[in-house]
């Protein structure tokens, strides 16, 4: 589902957006410095269930990567995954454990 969907980074909203059946979900972010605080998961009702977040995160977290960045997730969802996914944890800035 999602592997067939765009990753839209709208840096204007400071969100990433990825749009399936009509339906939005979304990341808000905040960027400061080479650091990109993950703050917000939205995810509308009908997409909500644990594969369509897995991937949607894994397809976020990987194009934050591309760009070099540090995350620090903020969002009690977002760092569930992290926890959940040790691949991602070095993408933690130093000093920053969950």
């Amino acid at each position: 589902m999602v592997e067939t969907a765009e990753l839209i980074d709208n840096e204007f909203l400071r969100q990433y957006e990825i749009k399936i059946d009509g339906h939005l979900a979304k990341i808000e972010y905040s960027l400061q410095e080479r650091k990109i605080f993950l703050t917000k998961l939205i995810i509308p009702e009908d997409l909500k269930n644990e594969t369509f977040k897995k991937e949607f995160l894994a397809l976020v977290f990987n194009q934050i990567e591309g760009r070099n960045l540090s995350v620090v997730p903020t969002s009690p969802e977002i760092a569930k995954f992290v926890r959940s996914n040790r691949k991602y944890k070095r993408m933690l800035p130093v000093g920053v454990r969950i």
